[in-house]
């Protein structure tokens, strides 16, 4: 099948990696910045489009307070040491998710690393940063909604593609592998509409321990992988004849 055109993480498992090791939760997240950082430019290097990383839900907001202070500090020490790299490696940056609750200088800072790559034509890296896929579902629903009242658009004309243009990763393709790393089996909350025909990858290994192997195991698997996107493979001679 080849290399997916857009492959979405949720990185999980920072917080077990470190209790194991008998360190604090923030330890573990510190890790897993670098390990992102690692994963990052490997995909830019295998020639992946696009890539998005779950880096923090609406969800999250509801961690002790110094977790989350924690989390907004090394997102901004990561966008200011970064983003010269970023532009090295030809990656362009862009956040979903609902920023008018990320501290001003964090947002500061993501505005700073958008503008500076903006013109980066490889890797579209794409943080959810304060992002719930409900509540992206809900606002694109409202769009359209004001737009029906508006007499911009009738409801015989909502399919799709309206949908699809009003989401906040529009115009991102659907991803085409969703790995998860820490052996959690569920979405949360993550691009729920976008994940339609979604490839998953679950893997034990906690995301602090996850490699560039991890990573090329994860995009092996997808090649053996048949997308039939609902219909029937054309080299599948298996079906039962009708009578007569």
């Amino acid at each position: 099948m080849g290399l997916p055109k857009h492959i979405a993480i949720i990185m999980d498992g920072n917080g077990r990696w470190a209790q194991l090791k008998r360190r604090p939760r923030t330890f573990g997240h510190i890790k897993g910045t670098r390990v992102a950082k690692k994963i990052i430019t490997a995909c830019s290097r295998r020639g992946i489009k696009n890539l998005t990383l779950y880096a923090f839900s609406t969800e999250n907001w509801f961690r002790p307070e110094a977790e989350v202070s924690l989390l907004m500090l090394i997102l901004r020490r990561y966008l200011k040491r970064e983003t010269e790299n970023l532009v090295k490696e030809n990656i362009r940056f862009s956040v979903i998710g609902d920023l008018s609750r990320v501290p001003l200088d964090v947002a500061n800072a993501i505005e700073k690393s958008i503008e500076a790559t903006s013109q980066c034509t490889g890797l579209n890296l794409v943080f959810a940063l304060s992002y719930g896929s409900r509540q992206e579902i809900t606002l694109a629903v409202r769009d359209i909604a004001e737009k029906v009242a508006a007499g911009e658009i009738s409801p015989a004309e909502i399919d799709e593609s309206v949908i699809n243009s009003a989401l906040s990763t529009f115009p991102t393709p659907d991803p085409d592998l969703i790995i998860r790393t820490s052996g959690e089996q569920r979405l949360s909350n993550f691009l729920l509409w976008q994940a339609a025909y979604s490839e998953f990858y679950f893997t034990e290994v906690l995301w602090p321990n996850f490699t560039e192997s991890h990573l090329d195991e994860a995009l092996q698997a997808f090649a053996m992988r048949q997308r039939r996107y609902g219909k029937v493979s054309s080299n599948d001679n298996n079906h039962e004849k009708l009578p007569n």
